[in-house]
């Protein structure tokens, strides 16, 4: 298990994709925001896989077949970009399978088409994270009893 990346990093690679979606606009291809993406998060000195190919296990076998993960940052931290109209509950799925699959613990949608670029973004936490003390709101102090 892989635990939950900081606030912080989650909160770097947004802005990356916002400065990238400030630059361009919507309406291009995903292979052009992606490009673009990987510049911006070396310019902010984040390491990064792009287009990290997983092996399809099937019943326990590596089959001659692979899963392609369009960025993954910090080995943490998985990023499916999309540029479309709408964000259809497939592309959810596809990123909930591959944060499943690869074991990675958190996971971020990102559309370029989005006019603005916070409404083209959704988190997802994968099923195999833990999540570490920092990311979590601190404890709430019990009230004491009246007497």
């Amino acid at each position: 298990m892989k635990s939950i990346p900081g606030n912080a990093l989650t909160h770097r690679v947004i802005g990356c994709a916002i400065e990238v979606h400030r630059q361009l606009g919507p309406g291009l291809l995903e292979s052009a925001y992606e490009t673009c993406l990987c510049e911006e998060l070396a310019l902010a000195g984040l390491s990064f896989l792009r287009q990290w190919q997983i092996p399809v296990v099937y019943k326990g076998r590596a089959l001659d077949a692979h899963y392609q993960l369009d960025i993954v940052v910090q080995d943490a931290l998985v990023l499916e970009i999309k540029a479309v109209q709408h964000i259809h509950p497939l592309h959810e799925a596809q990123l909930r399978t591959y944060l499943r699959l690869s074991g990675h613990p958190l996971g971020l949608l990102l559309n370029f088409n989005a006019i603005q670029m916070k409404d083209g973004i959704s988190r997802m936490i994968g099923p195999a994270a833990t999540v570490p003390r920092d990311v979590l709101p601190p404890p709430i102090a019990p009230i004491p009893p009246e007497r």
